[in-house]
């Protein structure tokens, strides 16, 4: 018994000296704040410590980041791109103007273009009606309608136009080639095509234009068909008659133009080669035969493939890919197909959806807020009247809807994403 019990208290007095050891040590601390303690039965894991995100400055909603809300311990933040920190700056305005491109005659700036400049912040122009002032000429419209645009957040504007060749050609006169028919081009070797591409489209820079609403991807069935089909084959602006033609010649137009500096538009999504009536003039403009996986989309395919940025929305209805919606409005052909379908991260341009008939069942100023709604990025606006009651429209949504606000802000990071890489940001100090 009495060697039992001093062995008892021989063991206590280890125990003890080994408690005060530990202690000592700090291994018997409190865990630190921020560090998990594992669950019984379950292995240890690293400890993370939490980080949120600050918003940048905004006047009105911060602008959609893709850098998760915690960082593991040792790591930061990539800082934000020019696009974002461009956004930042901008007050809701201006992120609503980035999404809207308004009309101005090519001859010169009227004064209801020059108020959606200004006034608005609308921050994209599209040159309209027909010029022979040549390179020169058109070049010094340019510079002044630059000038009017808001751009003190440091955005300049994409300047289009549609140069696409035979009857679609805004642009003439002295440093200006003549360019034929679509169906003409067609014709011609790819390589051809493509080094005569190149230099329509410096010509265009020359100018200051930096997007061509141009090539037409649609593609029509036939040549007996092409006279009823009122948009594309009556004025010869198909490249050929099979999606393989189609794709070929009309991307040969578009690395021209990229070769140049200028941003090619694929048009017109998802294709206007099988209507019979045209949507600048008519409602009610059907194609009963696309489908969302038709043979005819293979062109804008391949373009998304081959490096085209830009993309416009054909107005036509097409009931097989969307019964309940004109494919502006469609939020299955534009987030759907466009995005989805085609993994295209670029410009979703609307066609004009301002003077088109084929629109004018939407309220003016329901339409941009309908298009941006269904993934759009830009709207397209040839009437220099009506572009106030749909930036208006669309402000206003994005003051009262802050899903809506930060669909804005998607398009614009969009927007934004594609000028610097065409250099029109110009960073503050």
């Amino acid at each position: 018994m009495r060697r039992r019990h001093w062995w008892v208290i021989g063991a206590i007095g280890a125990a003890l000296v080994l408690v005060i050891a530990l202690a000592v040590t700090g291994s018997l601390a409190a865990p630190r704040a921020g560090t998990a303690t594992p669950t019984s039965g379950a292995p240890a894991t690293p400890s993370a410590t939490r980080t949120t995100t600050t918003p940048p400055p905004s006047a009105t909603h911060a602008p959609p980041s893709s850098a998760p809300a915690t960082t593991p311990p040792g790591t930061s933040q990539a800082p934000p791109d020019a696009a974002h920190r461009t956004l930042a700056r901008m007050p809701l305005e201006q992120r609503v103007g980035q999404l809207f491109m308004v009309a101005s005659p090519v001859t010169g700036a009227d004064a209801n273009t020059l108020y959606a400049l200004e006034r608005l912040h609308i921050g994209n122009v599209f040159l309209k009606g027909r010029s022979s002032a040549g390179t020169a000429g058109i070049g010094g419209v340019v510079a002044d309608l630059t000038a009017h645009v808001d751009a003190t957040a440091g955005a300049l504007p994409f300047v289009a136009t549609d140069q696409e060749g035979g009857l679609v050609q805004v642009m003439s006169g002295p440093g200006f080639s003549v360019i034929p028919q679509a169906i003409q081009q067609g014709q011609q070797d790819p390589a051809t095509l493509q080094a005569e591409a190149t230099a329509w489209g410096q010509q265009l820079a020359t100018a200051g234009v930096n997007v061509n609403l141009a090539p037409v991807l649609d593609t029509v069935p036939g040549p007996a068909f092409a006279p009823s089909n009122a948009p594309i084959g009556l004025y010869g602006r198909e490249y050929g008659f099979t999606p393989t033609d189609v794709s070929v010649h009309g991307l040969a137009f578009a690395r021209g133009m990229l070769a140049a500096g200028v941003q090619p538009t694929a048009k017109h999504f998802p294709g206007l080669g099988r209507v019979t009536a045209n949507t600048d003039t008519a409602a009610g403009v059907t194609d009963d035969i696309t489908t969302r996986t038709d043979p005819y989309l293979q062109p804008f395919r391949d373009a998304v493939d081959a490096g085209v940025n830009w993309l416009m929305i054909s107005n036509a209805y097409y009931p097989r890919i969307d019964a309940q919606r004109i494919a502006p409005f469609s939020p299955v052909v534009i987030t759907g197909m466009v995005r989805g379908d085609l993994g295209f991260g670029g410009v979703v341009v609307s066609d004009d959806i301002c003077d088109a008939v084929q629109v004018s069942p939407v309220p003016v100023a329901q339409r941009a807020v309908q298009f941006i709604g269904a993934g759009g990025t830009m709207a397209l606006c040839t009437d220099e009247l009506l572009v106030a009651a749909m930036y208006q429209g669309a402000l206003a949504a994005a003051r009262a809807d802050p899903a809506f606000a930060a669909k804005v802000d998607a398009a614009a990071v969009v927007v934004l994403e594609q000028k610097a890489a065409g250099g029109l940001l110009r960073e503050q100090k």
